[in-house]
This record gives structure tokens, C-alpha cells and sequence, in this order.
């Protein structure tokens, strides 16, 4: 049972926090990150923070100093690094891996920070902490200076767009305080920096280990220094979510709320710019027009709300708007487009597959993008442009892309919210790369779709049948071709219209030009899945015999058509069974090593998982199974 005095003691800590929060409420918020090479100072630089900032509890500390004897920190009392390197990996080595976000708080502003990682296999995850921070803490250690990890991280934060820069000379302890290695490393940090575009940094003189130029307080130890510490800086940077005020109004819809049938609002987070009720707005990309009703909140509607905000919007009028559309100002909307030129960063083991579908996700919005090869990868050293066919991990280049439908956007330099995106693998759902798009190409703006009058059911009605592709996949030799042949003729006899695409016919013409690289088969199946979709438009019921060995692709196809069009026929042959047949002689010349990326050798052949249908040549003849696919079909209209 409590007593009064420890009734007391809650209501006083009550008090105490409600008090905390209410001082904290109203301050703005500055992300940043601290990034640089292996071993500059990072996490203790960060320790130091939380420690200087007060934000450490006493059972925190008390652990701490634990583990700092226990790891062993060289008569350092407190190995401030252990705040953050929570991993038993980063503690073991003494490095971070992850990306260690902490929160802490001064007198006048709060505070986000990101400690990332130094190594270069973890580039992808300091792109991930950079990709919403205003501000990036380069750190160099006093006793190497500018080194290769320090570059190629000032390029990424560049590259990703954040406006503020600070160079910490860090361990200046280390080299005595000397002014002069201090001025040469700033010397040598701005002729690199303005050569990739970063025009004004902020340089600090530092000591994580001693404190030095950490807090409001100048250290004794650099009276040469008259600029600022780094807390005192950090606390009067302008943070980007003021500049955002000041653009066109743009709030990606998150979600379209519908409680019951007088109430429709569009909620979501304001991207940039400011609304107010009455206001005309626009949404993208349909391009439909309306007018602000009111601006909802759980604390009560709103008479303005501003970049940052989340908000429901109602409009005055009955528009379609769905999750994944903008609404925007009516004079100044965002652009819509579905061709674009961006930069990525690769963040997976498995290169970029060019003319692969993969998810875009943009914002509220997500969409299927093919990517061309790049136009060239960047030497983040040299800053020189590389001939390149794809992307490796932590590659990063410039490439052109497509979507399957217009998305709204602006570009990464007018916005990091609306112009960033990043790619999601169909299969595995592992984000592969983020990106920034730079435009849209002139191409896409002047290429429409051009309305005809005889529509697609048109074309299947004057044939009395339903369009249909029927794809044949499975190993060379497996009786693709064969079979399909038998179909159709079956198909023939019924009068049903079709047409025959097969693998070896239309390399000598349509792609002729592609040859049996992984990058070329995609693009092989990409442009007859394009045939076979205007042939269905036509009415027709298509017949496809390619060997398709990637799942990714045939799954491309199967989303271009309607639902119930795409039937996935498996000619299961095992791979002993095939190469005995070897008609073609195929297998004796790549098991020989004449013929390179040959499927089932030294090429991968992707299964289906649940095919449609699935047909055995072991114990069917074609004739037999060609009979059996006609079953499956039925009816045909």
C-alpha cells in the first residue's frame, strides 16, 4: 500500500516531466549527422553530447563507467562511445556498424543525431541517416587529415542535399593544439569540397576525449580560435523546415478518411508551403481543381497549417483523390511525369538488373520502375564519370527510368521530400538504392496517348474470345516450342484467332541486336512482353515459347495484362532430361565453354512457384499435353 509521501513523490515527478515537456514543446528541431572515416571520433563525439547536455540517467552512467573498465579505455574514465555503439559487434571492435540515432536538448533547440558509419561496406546505411538530416558533422582525425572515407562521405551529403556543414577537427589534443595542422586540414578540406559543390562549411577545432570547442564555453587550450562551439552553432542553424514554408503548398495524400457519409478528408504530412481554408488547390496528377473546405486536427480544425504539419484536408467538392496523390496549389502545382533522369546510390549486394521492374516508392507514392543502364558511375576519388552496365553496392550513378503511370514530384534540389525515392526489390521486398531525381525527361512531356475509337473489347467482341497471353517457360530443350506449336494448332481448328511468339524467331529480327547477358535477356523478355500486350489489344490470344528463366520478369508481364489474361504454363523437364535431347546442340557447347550464360549451366533458372499450369514432357507427349493446356483453358469465352 503507498504511503502519502510516496504519493507525493509521484505527483512531484509528475510535475517534473509534465514541466520537461512543456519547455521542450515549442523549440525547434535540428537532425544531423556525424559521419567520416573509421575511428575519427564519432561516437564519443556524440557521448560527449549526451553527457555535456545532461541526458544521461544515473543507472545509464552508472553502467557506463561499468563498461568502460570492462572494454578498457586507457586511464579514460568514461569511454563516451558506449552511449551510442550499442551492437556487441561495435563494442567488440570499437567501431559502428548501425545507425545509432539519440535525442538530446539544450536551453534553446532539440536535437536528432545520427552517429553513422565509417567503413565503406556501410556507405548504404549512412546514406540512410543522412536522408533526413539538415545538417552533417564531418569528423577528421587531427593526425591523418583529409582521407578517402572523409570525401567520399562529403560527396554523399552533398549529393543528398543538406544545406549545413560542419568540419570537425577532431583529437586536437593529440597533435598539441597546433594551429597550423588545424589550418592545413581546412585548407585541404575546401579545395576538395568546392570541387564537388560545397561552397561554405562551418571548421571547429575539437576534442571529443577532452571537450575542447563541445559546449557554449571556448576552450583555453585554442585561444587562436575565435569562431564558435559546436553546441552554439548547432543551436542557431536555420533548419530546413522553415525554408519549406516558403514554397508552393504540397501535401502528398497518406490517407483518405471516410468515418461515415458526411465526413471526407485527405490526410497526410505537408510537404513544403503553407494552406489556408479557401485556398485553391490542384491535385496531381489528374489535375482535377477544388478549393480548401477546412484543415482538421485532433486538437480542432485549423485557420493555417504549414510544411511539417500533419493535417486532414477537406475539400468543397466531390474530386477523386486517392493515396499517392498531391494536393497542391492550383497556380503553382508540382510536375507529374513517368520518365525521369536521377542519380542512385546502390545499397544491395545484387546489382541493378537494367529494364528489371522494381518498386518506387516516392513519398505516399508507389509505382513499377524500369531502369536503363546508367549513363556512367561516379569515382567518388576523382570525381571522374565511369563507362558502367549497372550498379554494384555503394555504387552510385547517373541513369534515366521509366514508371508504369505519371507520379507527381519536384526535383531532389527544390525538394529532398518530393524528389527522393527509393527502389524496393519485388521478391525479396530489400531496398536496393535511393535516389534523387534531377528532371523529367522532354520526351515524356510530348509523348500522349493517342485515344482511338475501336476500343480494346472491340477487338475481342468481332472474335468472339477473350484475349489471353499463354506463356510457355521452362529450360532449352524442355518442349516449349514444341507444345506451344501443338496449341495453337489445336486453338486454329476451334477458329480462335492466335499468334506464336517464339524465343529463337524473334531474335532474328525484333531483337536480333540482344545478346545472352542477364541484362540483355530481361531486356529480350521486356520487349515481347510489350508485343504480346498490343497483340492482346487486338484481341488476340498469343502464344509465348521463351525459355524467361527470371521470375521478376514473368511477373512483369503478368502485371501488364488484366487480371485472368496472363496464364503461366510450366513445361517442368528436368535438366538431365533437356540436355540429353540437346537438339540444338546448346548444352555440348556451353558445357565446352563456347557458349557463355547458357541457362541451367552457368546461368540460374528461376522456377515457377505457382504456375497456372504445369505440364511433364517425361511422361506426356506433346500432343498429350498440348491437349491437356486446351482443358485447363476452357472455356475460351
Amino acid at each position: 500500500m503507498k504511503t502519502p509521501s510516496s504519493f507525493q513523490t509521484d505527483a512531484l515527478i509528475a510535475e517534473d516531466i509534465d514541466a520537461y515537456l512543456a519547455a521542450h514543446q515549442n523549440k525547434s528541431l535540428l537532425r544531423f549527422i556525424t559521419c567520416g572515416s573509421v575511428d575519427d571520433g564519432k561516437s564519443t563525439l556524440i557521448g560527449r553530447l549526451l553527457y555535456d547536455s545532461k541526458m544521461i540517467f544515473e543507472d545509464q552512467l552508472a553502467a557506463l563507467e561499468s563498461d568502460s573498465k570492462r572494454h578498457g579505455t586507457q586511464g579514460q574514465e568514461i569511454d563516451f562511445a558506449l552511449l551510442v555503439d550499442g551492437l556487441a559487434a561495435e563494442r567488440e571492435q570499437g567501431i559502428t556498424i548501425d545507425v545509432a540515432y539519440r535525442f538530446f536538448a539544450t536551453e534553446k533547440r532539440k536535437f536528432i543525431v545520427a552517429d553513422t558509419p565509417g567503413h565503406e561496406q556501410y556507405t548504404r546505411n549512412m546514406v540512410t541517416g543522412a536522408s533526413t538530416a539538415d545538417l552533417a558533422v564531418i569528423l577528421i582525425d587531427a593526425r591523418k587529415g583529409v582521407l578517402q572515407q572523409t570525401r567520399r562521405h562529403s560527396y554523399l551529403v552533398h549529393l543528398l542535399g543538406i544545406r549545413h556543414v560542419v568540419l570537425a577537427v577532431n583529437k586536437m589534443d593529440l597533435v598539441g593544439y597546433d594551429r597550423a595542422v588545424f589550418d592545413s586540414i581546412v585548407e585541404d578540406y575546401r579545395a576538395f569540397a568546392s570541387s564537388i559543390g560545397i561552397t561554405d562549411f562551418t571548421a571547429i577545432p575539437i576534442s571529443g576525449f577532452k571537450g575542447d570547442n563541445i559546449t557554449s564555453a571556448p576552450s583555453a587550450n585554442t585561444p587562436w580560435y575565435d569562431g564558435p562551439a559546436l553546441i552554439a552553432h548547432l543551436e542557431t542553424v536555420e533548419v530546413d523546415s522553415v525554408a519549406a514554408q516558403e514554397q508552393g503548398f504540397r501535401m502528398p495524400v497518406q490517407w483518405v478518411n471516410r468515418p461515415n457519409l458526411d465526413f471526407r478528408g485527405f490526410a497526410g504530412q505537408i510537404a513544403a508551403g503553407v494552406v489556408r481554408p479557401g485556398d485553391a488547390v490542384r491535385i496531381v496528377p489528374s489535375g482535377k481543381t477544388s478549393t480548401v473546405k477546412a484543415i482538421a486536427t485532433f486538437g480542432g480544425d485549423l485557420a493555417e497549417a504549414v510544411a511539417g504539419q500533419s493535417v486532414t484536408i477537406m475539400l468543397a467538392d466531390e474530386v477523386d483523390c486517392s493515396r499517392g496523390d498531391m494536393i497542391a496549389s492550383a497556380g503553382d502545382p508540382p510536375q507529374a511525369s513517368d520518365q525521369f533522369r536521377a542519380t542512385l546510390v546502390w545499397m544491395d549486394e545484387e546489382a541493378l538488373k537494367p529494364g528489371r521492374g522494381y518498386w518506387l516508392k516516392l513519398g505516399t507514392q508507389t509505382v513499377t520502375a524500369t531502369i536503363q543502364p546508367p549513363e556512367y558511375e561516379i569515382d567518388v576519388n576523382s570525381l571522374e564519370h565511369l563507362a558502367a552496365k549497372t550498379l554494384g553496392l555503394n555504387g552510385i550513378g547517373v541513369a534515366e527510368f521509366a514508371t508504369d503511370r505519371p507520379i507527381a514530384f519536384e526535383p531532389y534540389a527544390a525538394n529532398r521530400q518530393l524528389g527522393g525515392f527509393i527502389l524496393i526489390d519485388k521478391f525479396t521486398n530489400a531496398t536496393v538504392a535511393a535516389g534523387m531525381i534531377a528532371f523529367s525527361l522532354r520526351r515524356a512531356d510530348n509523348v500522349h496517348w493517342q485515344p482511338t475509337s475501336i476500343t480494346r473489347d472491340d477487338h475481342a467482341g468481332m472474335k468472339n474470345q477473350t484475349p489471353r497471353v499463354l506463356w510457355f517457360t521452362g529450360l532449352s530443350g524442355s518442349g516449349k516450342s514444341t507444345i506451344a506449336n501443338a496449341v495453337e494448332k489445336q486453338l486454329f481448328l476451334m477458329n480462335r484467332h492466335t499468334f506464336l511468339l517464339d524465343g529463337d524467331n524473334v531474335r532474328h529480327g525484333l531483337n536480333r541486336d540482344l545478346g545472352f547477358t542477364e541484362t540483355d535477356r530481361i531486356e529480350n523478355i521486356r520487349r515481347v512482353s510489350e508485343v504480346a500486350r498490343l497483340m492482346t489489344d487486338a484481341g488476340l490470344i498469343v502464344l509465348t515459347a521463351f525459355i524467361s528463366p527470371f521470375r521478376a520478369e514473368r511477373q512483369m508481364v503478368r502485371e501488364m495484362l488484366p487480371q485472368g489474361e496472363f496464364i503461366e504454363i510450366f513445361v517442368d523437364t528436368p535438366l538431365e532430361v533437356a540436355e540429353g535431347r540437346d537438339v540444338k546442340g546448346l548444352y555440348k557447347k556451353a558445357r565446352s565453354g563456347q557458349l557463355k550464360n547458357f541457362t541451367g549451366i552457368d546461368s540460374p533458372y528461376e522456377a515457377p512457384e505457382n504456375p497456372e499450369i504445369r505440364v511433364n514432357t517425361v511422361d506426356m507427349t506433346p500432343d498429350e499435353a498440348a491437349r491437356y493446356i486446351i482443358e485447363q483453358i476452357l472455356p475460351l469465352k
